[in-house]
């Protein structure tokens, strides 16, 4: 069966052990009551459950989700926050599923109009938005600005506190392509190019990149670069932030960049070799006082096994902050979506007692493949608390967020779905799974 998991998360600052977890509902997400037409999607690789894209998004009350059914369809559904029953709509528009790469990613605006991008590897722009607003019912393929639109991958929306969108992608191959910044205004419903080439792999390179909108509407981005297809060839973590929609950016300390970024101008987060075991496109969230925190993993020249690290920066410049739990070494080497034992995660950062917290959202074979979690208090002792928050064992799902919600209501919404994937693009022979979103309120206040 399908289902929506309620499961009310408190995370504990100072408990020895694993946080609890408690009050575990199940609500259907079906077209009919009590179960009946429930939803599945395609399971056979990972393209449902990849981490950059956007699979939830919200505005007011009402939460939206996409996937591809078992025959390539893209689905979308919508509910109140606060409601046990979706609206489901199958739309006309299908993808390559047979390609990990050709995720959906979905955006609300400010008044209400869903945009949706899928299908997407190197390939033509497929974009399309909701006839009104609120409604699943989607427009006719479109396109955007028109230019620069024919190598489009990893498509992903980011909305600015007035409503507009912000809508990034890269532009060209792996090991050779820039990022592309577009932005729609949702009082002439109209897209623009911001920047057609915001970060330039100099024709060399280019950019894996994972960004976030912070409360004051700052734009925050960064990324690795790779020299090649090879997923080896990654190396170091850069950064860059934007405080006018995308138009001017500057690195941490304020001085301006001139555009576009490259190798040789950008800001260095962390030093990281080639075959380091680096992986790209990650997650990455703001502290309170709109400072970067950057979750990824690695292997260190002195250990051979890759482990998760946060990178943020503090009061005196950027810090790493290295996760010690992992024990089963593994390699990164070839092109196309590789079978990796461990997600990439997801990272969130709250205050309790005026303290400051990370929170990994991650999944590992080496503790069954659940989603799990591990916390942290920043600048603090490297000591982690981890825990599952369900046993079932998710294969080769990645975590992806309803960021909008976290961000106004710190609940933790996440899409899940039991998903496989073999090296290279390869295929699994496994049944339809159902889609689920998994909730939790974290803890954030003391005695609550």
């Amino acid at each position: 069966m399908n289902f929506i998991v309620v499961l009310w998360l408190l995370l504990a600052c100072f408990l020895p052990a694993v946080a609890q977890v408690k009050g575990l509902k199940r609500i259907p997400i079906s077209t009919g009551q009590r179960g009946l037409s429930a939803q599945l999607g395609w399971a056979v690789n990972s393209v449902n459950a990849v981490v950059f894209r956007q699979s939830l998004a919200s505005l007011d009350n009402w939460q939206y989700t996409a996937w591809y059914d078992s025959t390539g369809r893209v689905m979308l559904a919508k509910r109140k926050l606060n409601s046990r029953r979706w609206q489901v709509a199958a739309t006309p528009y299908t993808g390559n599923i047979r390609d990990a790469h050709n995720a959906i990613s979905i955006g609300v605006d400010g008044k209400g109009y869903l945009h949706v991008a899928w299908d997407h590897h190197n390939n033509p722009l497929r974009y399309a938005r909701s006839l009104l607003p609120g409604s699943l019912q989607l427009s006719p393929p479109m396109p955007m600005t028109g230019l620069q639109e024919q190598q489009v991958t990893y498509p992903a929306f980011y909305r600015l506190p007035g409503g507009d969108l912000l809508f990034l992608y890269r532009d060209g191959q792996s090991g050779h392509g820039n990022l592309v910044l577009n932005r729609y205004s949702t009082a002439t419903q109209q897209w623009h190019t911001v920047h057609s080439n915001l970060i330039s792999g100099q024709g060399m390179r280019n950019a894996y990149w994972q960004a976030c909108v912070d409360a004051a509407g700052t734009l925050q981005l960064s990324w690795v670069w790779r020299e090649s297809p090879d997923v080896a060839s990654n190396h170091d973590l850069c950064y860059a932030r934007s405080t006018d929609g995308g138009l001017t950016w500057q690195r941490s300390d304020g001085s301006l960049y001139t555009l576009p970024i490259t190798a040789s101008t950008a800001e260095y987060a962390a030093r990281i070799p080639q075959r380091s075991e680096l992986i790209n496109q990650t997650s990455m969230t703001t502290m309170p006082n709109g400072a970067p925190l950057i979750a990824t993993y690695w292997r260190s020249a002195a250990d051979s096994v890759p482990q998760y690290r946060l990178v943020y920066l503090s009061d005196t410049g950027w810090q790493t902050l290295h996760g010690n739990w992992r024990k089963t070494p593994f390699s990164l080497s070839g092109a196309g979506t590789k079978a990796i034992p461990i997600s990439r995660p997801l990272v969130l950062a709250y205050t309790r007692k005026n303290k400051l917290y990370a929170l990994l959202v991650y999944r590992d074979a080496e503790d069954g493949s659940k989603v799990s979690y591990a916390q942290v208090q920043l600048n603090k002792a490297d000591t982690w608390i981890r825990g599952d928050l369900a046993s079932l064992a998710m294969h080769a799902w990645e975590p992806t967020a309803d960021i909008d919600l976290w961000q106004k209501r710190k609940l933790l919404h996440l899409f899940v779905q039991p998903v496989v994937q073999a090296d290279a693009e390869g295929l699994k022979q496994v049944k339809p799974t159902g889609v689920e979103v998994w909730t939790w309120k974290v803890r954030t206040k003391a005695g609550k």
